[in-house]
This record gives structure tokens, C-alpha cells and sequence, in this order.
């Protein structure tokens, strides 16, 4: 009797679980761009769909592609390791690249710009030679690396350093779809997690509100906007239904992100990032 009730709840657990359900490990070597992205509505998201995702993300502030280049040949231990498991966010300070890289058999690895320079091609250079030292130590070797497209900054931001781009929001926007184009796939990267078209999106309908500050996103529908462009690049299910959002953002704002994400992955498949408005 004790063995045929063992076994009864045994399938039982089976029966619930969805077959289609993934486990998936996922690594972004970043800056507080990442962290915008990640560290927050990404994993309930995907609970929501039936999925599990480990989250870790290499945190140094506005770190650009030749200083994670750099701080991975010098061992230098100045990064800020966040991890998300079960849900619940962990933080290990002064941490080498090496040791996070080392930390997960991660399925999906992400490369990014630092925000000045995600528009500048000549910034770039560094680019194949980080994805291939990544992937030489990545102990998945069907380790996957992805680029993460960020967004241009608030057209109201006052800094030198919206300059660059003619303190002009739609120019600074196209030269990061310019460099997507053509810098990254010289890394021989092709899946972008189109972060920038579905915030470019989100603004042409809800009016430029998506950031806290010029450049980081809002707490609310930027961060939940680009979590949801995350969890269907990396699940390969629509967001579109998904039933979770923060009780911060209201049920027909969490729609419209959610759909916003969809058509951002859907033209991230055709190779169409021009947004105009």
C-alpha cells in the first residue's frame, strides 16, 4: 500500500509538470544596463510560463567591451555578482569574470555595450576577441553568446555624454541598430535580444517615460517592458498571454509591454529594427 501511494504521487507530480517546461541558465556580462534587464520580472516571467531560469549577471557600472576585455586578462576582481535563483537574488562583491563565467554550465551567455559607446563602431573592435576568450571558458561547450541591444537615452537627458549623439534620441537609437548590423556580427554573434527596438516601441506609445533618469529604465514599465523581450527571446514562447506582472503596473500597461516585447522579437526575426516616429 505505502509503495502504490508513493507511486501515485510520484505521477502525480509528473501529470502537473508541462512538457514543455525549461530550464535555462543564463549569464550577462554587463553593467547596470543588464541590470535593468535582469535582475528583476525576468524569473517570474518565465515561472509564470512554466519555466525555471538561473540569472546571473557580471555587474560593473557603465563597463564598456575593452574593460571586460581587459578585467578578464588581468584576473581583476571588480565585479559585482548577481545571481537570481528560485527567485531570490544573491550579490558576491569583488569577483572575477573567470570565477562567474566558471560558476554555471550556462546555456546562454550575453555580451553588451557599454551606453555611450553602443552606438560608436569603432568601440567595437574588441568584440571578437571577448566572445571567443567567453566561450573558451564557458564549461557548456554548447554554449550559446547573445548580444543585448540597450536603448537610446530620454530625449530630455542633459549630459555630455548624449552628445556624442547630438543629444538626439532617434539618431543615437539608429546608430546602435548601425552597430548591431554591422559590428556584431563580425564576432560571429547573431541572436540579438532586441532590449532597444521594444523601449523604442514602448515610446511611440506611451510618450518618452520609460526611463528614471535619462538612461536607466523606470522601475515600472522599462524594467518590465525589457524583462519580457528577455523571457521570449530566451524561452521561445509569446509573452503575449503571460499572466505575471509587478502589482506596481497596471494589468492594461502589462499588456501593452508585453505586446510591445512580442513585436520587438518578431522583428528582431526579420532583421527590422527601424523604428521612426
Amino acid at each position: 500500500m505505502r509503495f502504490r501511494i508513493i507511486l501515485f504521487l510520484l505521477i502525480g507530480n509528473f501529470v502537473f509538470l508541462p512538457i514543455d517546461a525549461k530550464l535555462i541558465k543564463v549569464l550577462a556580462i554587463g553593467n547596470s544596463f543588464s541590470e535593468d534587464a535582469v535582475e528583476q520580472n525576468l524569473y517570474e516571467l518565465a515561472k509564470a510560463q512554466g519555466d525555471s531560469l538561473v540569472i546571473g549577471n557580471a555587474y560593473i557600472p557603465a563597463c564598456t567591451i575593452d574593460m571586460h576585455m581587459f578585467y578578464l586578462d588581468t584576473s581583476t576582481k571588480r565585479y559585482a555578482y548577481r545571481k537570481v535563483v528560485g527567485g531570490v537574488k544573491k550579490e558576491e562583491k569583488g569577483v572575477d569574470l573567470q570565477r562567474i563565467i566558471l560558476d554555471e554550465p550556462w546555456d546562454i551567455i550575453t555580451l553588451q555595450q557599454g551606453s555611450l559607446c553602443s552606438g560608436l563602431p569603432e568601440t567595437f573592435k574588441k568584440l571578437p576577441a571577448l566572445k571567443r576568450a567567453v566561450k573558451l571558458l564557458a564549461t557548456n561547450q554548447k554554449v550559446d553568446i547573445w548580444w543585448h541591444m540597450t536603448w537610446a537615452y530620454a530625449k530630455s537627458f542633459k549630459s555630455g555624454n548624449f552628445e556624442v549623439y547630438g543629444s538626439d534620441q532617434q539618431y543615437m537609437y539608429k546608430s546602435i541598430v548601425n552597430c548591431v548590423r554591422t559590428e556584431v556580427p563580425k564576432a560571429n554573434i547573431t541572436t540579438i535580444i532586441p532590449s532597444g527596438t521594444a523601449i523604442r516601441l514602448m515610446r511611440y506609445r506611451k510618450g518618452d517615460i520609460l526611463n528614471r533618469d535619462g538612461q536607466h529604465l523606470s522601475l515600472t514599465l522599462g524594467r518590465y517592458t525589457v524583462a519580457c523581450t528577455w523571457c521570449e527571446m530566451l524561452t521561445g514562447k509569446s509573452v503575449d498571454g503571460n499572466s505575471y506582472h509587478p502589482h506596481s503596473i497596471k494589468e492594461e500597461d502589462a499588456r501593452l509591454c508585453r505586446m510591445v516585447a512580442h513585436e520587438a522579437v518578431f522583428m528582431h526575426k526579420l532583421r527590422q529594427y527601424d523604428v521612426v516616429f
